[in-house]
C-alpha cells in the first residue's frame, strides 16, 4: 500500500512538471518575413509572357496566350484542372524569378525532393554557412516547430511531408525572401496547423505566387486568382 501511494505521489509530481500542450499550434510557428521582405506597392515583381506552355517532355502544348503581371505585395494563386500545366507554369516562373538579383525569391515545389537532398539533415540543409551560432539559432527554431533532437539530425528523406514543409518555411524565413513561389503550400500540414499557416502567409509582407486547390487557402490568403486553361491564363471571377 505504501508503494502504491508513493507511486501516486510521483505521478502527481510528474503531471505538474509537464508543459500543457496548446490547443492551437500558433505558439510553435515563427514569423514569416520581416522588414527586408516588404515590397513597395508600385514595384513590378513579375511580368511573365509565354505564347505556348509546353509539357516537360516537349510533346504537348498545355496552354496558350499566357501573361501574368504581379505588383507589390500581391498574393496570387493559379488554379485549373489536373494536368492543365499549373506546376509546369510555376516552375518556369520560379526559374525566371530565382535568376534575378533585384529580388530575393524562394521556391517551394510540390515535390520536395526536387530541391531537398534526402540524405541531408534539416540542420545541414538550413545552415548553409556552417556557422555555429547559426546552427544554434536553427535548432531553436526547429524545436519551436516540434522537431525532436533526433529529427533535427535525421535524413530528410525519412521525415514526414509535414516536417519537410516546415523546413521549407523556415528556409524562407531565414533567407529574408520577399517573393515566395509556392506549389500546393498547404497540402502536407495537419488540420491543426493550417489556420496558423494561412495567417502566416496572409501576413507575409512580400509577394506570393502560388498554385493551390485548397479553397480555404485561396480565400484567406490570395488577393487575385487566375485560371489556367488550354486557351489562356485569365482572371477567375
Amino acid at each position: 500500500m505504501h508503494s502504491v501511494k508513493s507511486m501516486g505521489r510521483r505521478f502527481a509530481r510528474e503531471d505538474e512538471s509537464m508543459t500543457e500542450m496548446p490547443e492551437m499550434e500558433e505558439a510553435i510557428f515563427f514569423k514569416l518575413g520581416g522588414e527586408k521582405s516588404a515590397i513597395p506597392a508600385g514595384k513590378t515583381v513579375l511580368e511573365f509572357r509565354e505564347d505556348e506552355l509546353i509539357s516537360p517532355d516537349g510533346e504537348k502544348v498545355l496552354a496558350r496566350d499566357i501573361f501574368l503581371r504581379v505588383r507589390g505585395p500581391e498574393k496570387v494563386c493559379i488554379v485549373g484542372t489536373n494536368g492543365a500545366g499549373k506546376t509546369t507554369l510555376l516552375r518556369q516562373i520560379a526559374k525566371q524569378l530565382l535568376a534575378r538579383d533585384d529580388i530575393c525569391a524562394e521556391y517551394m515545389p510540390q515535390n520536395y525532393s526536387d530541391l531537398l537532398d534526402p540524405t541531408k539533415t534539416p540542420v545541414d540543409f538550413l545552415n548553409i554557412s556552417g556557422d555555429k551560432d547559426m546552427e544554434t539559432r536553427i535548432r531553436t527554431y526547429l524545436g519551436s516547430l516540434k522537431f525532436t533532437f533526433d529529427e533535427m539530425d535525421h535524413p530528410m528523406g525519412e521525415l514526414s511531408g509535414g516536417q519537410r514543409a516546415k523546413v521549407f518555411l523556415l528556409k524562407m524565413s531565414l533567407s529574408d525572401a520577399n517573393v515566395l513561389i509556392l506549389d500546393e503550400p498547404t497540402r502536407n500540414f495537419s488540420p491543426l496547423s493550417l489556420p496558423v499557416i494561412r495567417q502566416m502567409l496572409r501576413n507575409f509582407p512580400g509577394a506570393i505566387i502560388s498554385v493551390s486547390h485548397d479553397r480555404k487557402y485561396i480565400g484567406d490568403v490570395c488577393d487575385t486568382v487566375y485560371r489556367l486553361t488550354e486557351k489562356c491564363l485569365s482572371p477567375d471571377n
